[in-house]
């Protein structure tokens, strides 16, 4: 893949890096690179077969919205856990899915149902589910499926 992510922490990228994978349960550790400036070390890892890199830089520029990570969720109990796990320790959820992390990184924990009912073709179903999903922070499928089916 010549195309990953690159996230960019102050002092933070090992310890992000052992926290996403204790995440993501199917990650692991690509290398380690000790750069000759003794503030700069960069870690590579895999979480779901992307891998990512992570650089310490002593930089406090935050993340933001404008890129996020999206996890797509089969149900609500892989919901839960992505959006409990994310947020432990010092994340802040936002509305409609979206959290950040203890270390600002910004996640979309997204129920692919979620995704299936908003592209419904009966616009009415459509608008219903993402009204409900504007009044969410955690995404509840039960409460998706009362707006789509009422």
């Amino acid at each position: 893949m010549k195309i990953y992510p690159h996230l960019w922490f102050k002092a933070q990228a090992e310890d992000a890096m052992a926290f996403y994978m204790s995440v993501f349960r199917d990650s692991k550790p690509l290398g380690r690179i000790d750069l000759p400036d003794p503030e700069l070390s960069v870690v590579r890892f895999e979480l779901a077969g992307l891998p990512i890199t992570a650089l310490n830089a002593n930089s406090d520029v935050p993340y933001n919205e404008a890129f996020s990570f999206q996890i797509g969720t089969g149900d609500q109990a892989e919901t839960d856990y992505y959006w409990n796990a994310l947020t432990a320790g010092g994340g802040e959820e936002k509305p409609c899915g979206w959290l950040t992390d203890k270390f600002g990184v910004y996640w979309q924990v997204t129920p692919t149902i979620l995704l299936e009912m908003i592209a419904d073709a009966d616009k009415s179903k459509a608008t219903r589910v993402l009204h409900a999903m504007y009044k969410m922070k955690k995404i509840v499928i039960a409460d998706l499926e009362r707006a789509y089916y009422s």
